[in-house]
């Protein structure tokens, strides 16, 4: 995903004006939960982000793409009533192809009413934004970038087998989201970025699929985690975004999910409003404090296990659970 920096001077006065009521310093929330939150084992969730990174950085074409593959689908299958892959050919601004494999499980799938929950479980291969010049050629881990939003799923995944929601659920794991142009490098005209969401928009895993809306997850493990409001999910679906907003105030998580506006951020549910038949929401933290707008890991070998934050994966799950419990 990237930044779109045309607002970027609107919204930097903006966040100085909000610095004062959000502070950096809180690692949890402060507000009491109006409604009791869903199960979610944040222990659980940290564990399979953790696996994900042990495999190393997730690069198409590298052994550790192959082996979280199998075990993404492997986990997808044991929850899910049905989970399957969609097998593409990802073309890469730097002229190459590379086998990719979106990863998709689904809840009840005979069920038409449905809702979809996203994440990218592919990670950048090169470390483009790290401080120190001899790591930017450098595969990352991607424990934030990638694993955290497919950590919380599975666990999202775990606990919806051990229930009945009136909706049905559809799991998807976008792969070929990260490998976007290098910072400072010219690239040739295209969408090079989501390409795994940008091919299942526009071949949906079964004919005639539709569903309610969808919420992506991207980077929800940072420690102090804020989510504002992304400005792409506001155009396109600002009253999903008012619903989960709102669930997540109810289960104490203001802090968390912060009641303004966010940047404006080219992501996989950009294209899934592009090219699909419904819209997806972005729950994706963003940073008033650092000079990218994401994580001071952001695309950095710091990105790695050592900096997730359970409570910001709870925090996360419990919404998800919660919005899906409330959907009739």
């Amino acid at each position: 995903m990237y930044l779109k920096s045309n607002r970027w001077i609107w919204m930097a006065v903006c966040f100085l004006l909000l610095a004062g009521c959000h502070s950096k310093s809180k690692d949890k929330p402060t507000q009491k939960p109006s409604v009791t939150p869903p199960a979610f084992d944040v222990d659980s969730a940290y564990g399979f982000v953790k696996a994900q990174t042990d495999f190393g950085p997730r690069v198409m074409g590298s052994d550790a793409h192959e082996e979280c593959a199998r075990y993404l689908l492997l986990k997808l299958s044991g929850f899910c009533d049905t989970a399957f892959v969609q097998a593409f050919t990802a073309r890469t601004y730097d002229g190459k192809s590379w086998p990719a494999l979106n990863i998709i499980g689904s809840f009840a799938p005979e069920k038409t009413e449905r809702v979809v929950l996203a994440s990218h479980w592919d990670s950048r291969p090169f470390a483009d934004h790290d401080p120190n010049p001899a790591n930017r050629g450098k595969a990352i881990d991607g424990a934030n970038d990638g694993a955290s939003g497919v950590g919380v799923l599975l666990e999202v995944a775990r606990q919806l087998q051990r229930q009945n929601p009136a909706v049905g659920v559809d799991i998807v794991f976008f792969d070929a989201e990260d490998y976007g142009p290098k910072e400072g490098e010219s690239a040739p005209p295209g969408e090079w970025w989501g390409l795994g969401s940008q091919y299942w928009a526009q071949n949906l895993h079964k004919p005639g699929y539709m569903a309610r809306y969808g919420i992506l997850l991207d980077m929800v493990g940072s420690p102090n985690a804020r989510f504002y409001q992304e400005s792409f999910s506001v155009r396109d679906a600002q009253p999903v975004v008012a619903k989960v907003w709102g669930h997540a105030y109810d289960l104490g998580f203001g802090d968390y999910f912060v009641n303004q506006p966010g940047g404006i951020i080219t992501d996989d549910h950009y294209y899934v409003n592009k090219f699909a038949p419904f819209k997806m929401i972005d729950i994706i933290h963003y940073d008033m404090y650092s000079g990218s707008g994401f994580s001071p890991v952001w695309h950095t070998i710091n990105d790695n296990i050592q900096n997730i934050d359970k409570n910001s994966l709870g925090a996360v799950g419990k919404t998800l659970l919660y919005v899906i419990k409330n959907e009739e």
